[in-house]
């Protein structure tokens, strides 16, 4: 399933895409060549991500397989892999939401339109009533990005050592 934006015009520059078997070399370079940026904020994901990647790439696949979440990468009107945005953990119509932009993509909006857009199609592709998401007090970014699309925060918590926030957001006709 190929599921693009609504682009009435015909402006937007990427697709969302459900992971597929062929995204693996594409995705590997994404992580290798962002590893640094994203260490600032999340946690780094340790050097065997990198050297067990096709074995874990065919690990969410087969995950991705039973419906026990969804993962989904950002392909640009190019071609190229410029993030990934996951629901995960899908159990009683919620789940948790993860997203990763590139660093040379960061700061246009490209995060706030894929998170929006997960939204919609969690609820309408998926069945899902509700999304949570989880981020630190040091990721301004990704605080933005949740309030723009809805989220309130509903717990402090600790993430890896750091404060941080859950946040969650009902999925209605309405949002």
């Amino acid at each position: 399933m190929n599921t693009p934006a609504p682009d009435p015009g015909g402006t937007r520059a990427w697709t969302l895409q459900p992971l597929r078997a062929d995204h693996a070399p594409a995705l590997l370079d994404f992580e290798r060549r962002n590893r640094a940026y994203f260490a600032r904020t999340v946690p780094d994901r340790g050097d065997a991500y990198f050297t067990e990647f096709a074995d874990r790439h065919r690990a969410l696949l087969a995950e991705q397989e039973t419906g026990l979440s969804r993962f989904h990468v950002l392909i640009t009107r190019e071609g190229d892999l410029a993030g990934r945005v996951n629901l995960l953990d899908i159990e009683d119509g919620s789940a948790e939401l993860g997203y990763r932009i590139a660093e040379n993509a960061a700061g246009r909006g490209l995060a706030t339109a894929a998170v929006a857009e997960i939204c919609r199609v969690a609820q309408t592709a998926y069945g899902l009533v509700r999304l949570t998401a989880v981020t630190t007090l040091d990721n301004p970014g990704s605080l933005t990005v949740l309030r723009h699309n809805g989220f309130t925060q509903v717990e402090a918590m600790t993430v890896d050592g750091r404060p941080g926030i859950r946040h969650e957001r009902p999925l209605t006709p309405a949002n």
